[in-house]
């Protein structure tokens, strides 16, 4: 730390209790009151090196009494700069350093060392920036406090290797060929330090907020980048408050910076993390992707632990909202800290976050169209925020059915708030349905179905299909839905499987087939067992239906004509196309036969 010497003599100042006493040998015959420490001292010293205790002195005697006394009630830095300013009357020796100089403290020595030698270096800048928390109250006379801060503002964003050494507006500091730095033409031996855009983090984070919140100020109007900025505020916060590291887990994968905040020996109260956070919310920058999603997750989950204004909590939830699709589903389990404890998991929180989403996806324009074209699935494209989110609410769905106390509307609404368009296959969905039926069996069957009716069972796989025709958790009426959309899909590949294999056959006469021809073979094979399968459940389940008898309206007729479509299946119009003309040649050759008999009856001559 850089220091400044004064004085010759030996210190005799003695302290004894809240009494400073000076040895001379000589009694004293002033008694100097700073706060509640007593200085007791000789007027000559004073008066012959201070001006204003010239005059002081000076109005203390014309009362007439042998031993003056002289109260400072309001001197800068309190007793311990009063200690300064005799020890340097009676020329003792002493030191001005980083810790102890300031304005008004031997005002001509102390500007030229604060000028010269403190606001130079980084390090002595930011000790006397903290020693200013002792003359808060006289921010608006002393310049020390602003100084310092635009000094470490000016070298956090010029001067990131700290090292005194002479800074190059573009090509950083002056090297040798050999690669060290150079000092007036001189190699110093000394390396260029790599360093990031942090570096200054740890520093800045030992200041009292009103301090780092006057720096942060400072920084942002000299131009340096929102993202450092942010990095900053991140260090700042999770060093503060205890409750973000919980949150968030001893890791920090998505944060821009690989410095760990230090831990402190006792926590603020929860008062003063609870205007710290507001704080915080104030100061970050508001641009998407600038402060990382899992910070966020966790300062909005300190916030319902602190219960904190509505307000904010609200402003946390829309900065979440606007980059949702980098969140995780480990991100969106916010536990439920009401008193009640309703659910394990906090939704109402999720789908406000999810609204917002919402909101900013359609003003971005962020909605894709409809992937479902006339009932069939076309292939999906490259996936959008909105698709991201969608695939994220059905994990978190799947994740909080299983909670016995979540309830049906409240499950609903949050599934319902997906867009169609966002979902590019419902199997998703259909497994968090699943989950929430097996997890609440007393439901009745209008609610199994409601709850259902979120699916869309033209946008369910195959083996979605293939699941949910066998679970008999799922009402009936869904069953044979699926069942329907899912010989749909079946006919649509046998069809395709067909063509496919036309070509081939046509590639083979001429020549030209490939190594391939196996595979569609074994595929079609394949398709066709599955609809065989299908067509024995359509069965059963048609003689299950007739033998329950529930309601005697309902047969199987009245089935098809409810869902539109015949559930006697047929293999696919190739396969029928073939049966027709296997028919018609077999006639064909009955016909041609009677007629070959016909003809040699007649041709046979008459016996006389």
């Amino acid at each position: 730390m850089a220091c400044m010497k004064l004085g010759s003599k030996t210190d005799a100042f003695k302290r004894q209790g809240q009494a400073w006493f000076c040895t001379t040998g000589l009694p004293s015959d002033i008694v100097v009151e700073v706060g509640e420490m007593s200085f007791h001292l000789h007027k000559f010293p004073l008066l012959s090196r201070s001006g204003v205790m010239e005059r002081l002195i000076a109005e203390a005697s014309e009362e007439g009494e042998e031993k003056c006394s002289i109260c400072l009630p309001d001197i800068p830095g309190g007793a311990k700069t009063f200690e300064l300013v005799a020890k340097f009357c009676y020329g003792v020796k002493l030191e001005l350093t980083a810790s102890n100089v300031g304005e008004g403290n031997l005002i001509t020595k102390t500007e030229t060392f604060l000028n010269q030698v403190v606001l130079r270096n980084w390090k002595d800048s930011l000790r006397a920036l903290q020693t200013c928390d002792d003359i808060i109250s006289y921010d608006d006379e002393l310049n020390v406090t602003k100084r310092c801060i635009e000094s470490l503002a000016m070298k956090a964003s010029t001067d990131p290797n700290l090292s005194g050494w002479p800074i190059m507006e573009y090509g950083g500091p002056m090297q040798s060929p050999g690669g060290s730095v150079l000092w007036n033409g001189i190699s110093t031996g000394a390396r260029v330090k790599n360093t990031s855009s942090d570096w200054w983090y740890e520093d800045a984070s030992t200041l009292s907020f009103p301090r780092y919140k006057r720096l942060i100020a400072v920084m942002e109007s000299r131009g340096i980048r929102q993202e450092i900025i942010a990095g900053s505020l991140t260090f700042y916060a999770k060093k503060y408050l205890p409750g973000l590291n919980r949150c968030q887990g001893a890791t920090d994968t998505n944060s821009s910076t690989c410095v760990a905040p230090v831990a402190l020996e006792a926590p603020p109260s929860e008062e003063d993390q609870k205007l710290l956070l507001e704080e915080i919310d104030r100061l970050l920058p508001i641009q998407k992707g600038l402060v990382p999603t899992n910070f966020l997750f966790g300062l909005l989950q300190t916030a319902l632990i602190l219960r904190v204004s509505p307000s904010y909590i609200s402003n946390f939830e829309k900065r979440i909202g606007m980059q949702l699709d980098q969140a995780t589903l480990e991100d969106l389990l916010i536990p439920n800290f009401s008193c009640s404890m309703e659910t394990l998991y906090n939704v109402d929180c999720v789908q406000q976050i999810l609204e917002h989403f919402l909101a900013m996806d359609q003003i971005t324009g962020g909605a894709s169209p409809s992937l479902v074209d006339d009932g069939q699935i076309t292939a999906s494209p490259s996936l959008t925020p909105v698709t991201l989110v969608a695939k994220l609410i059905d994990g978190y769905l799947a994740e909080v059915a299983s909670d016995v106390n979540l309830k049906l509307p409240k499950f609903q609404a949050l599934a319902a708030s997906v867009p169609d368009y966002a979902r590019h296959l419902d199997d998703g969905l259909y497994r968090a349905v699943d989950i929430y039926l097996k997890s609440h069996p007393w439901l009745s069957e209008s609610e199994k179905e409601q709850l259902c009716q979120l699916m869309d069972c033209q946008k369910l796989s195959l083996e979605a299909c293939t699941h949910a025709a066998q679970n008999e958790r799922l009402p009936l009426r869904i069953v044979v839905q699926i069942l329907f959309f899912e010989q749909l899909q079946l006919r649509t590949s046998i069809t395709g499987c067909l063509l496919v294999s036309d070509n081939l056959d046509g590639s083979r006469q001429s020549g030209l087939a490939g190594p391939t021809e196996r595979g569609w073979a074994s595929t079609r094979e394949k398709i066709r067992t599955r609809v065989s399968e299908l067509e024995k459940e359509c069965s059963n389940m048609k003689q299950e239906i007739e033998r329950l008898g529930r309601v005697k309206s309902f047969t199987w007729g009245n089935v098809s004509k409810r869902f539109g479509f015949k559930l006697k299946s047929r293999m696919c119009s190739a396969q029928e196309g073939s049966i027709s003309n296997q028919n018609t040649e077999s006639r064909k050759n009955e016909k041609l036969k009677d007629r070959q008999g016909q003809h040699k009856k007649n041709s046979t001559p008459k016996s006389r």
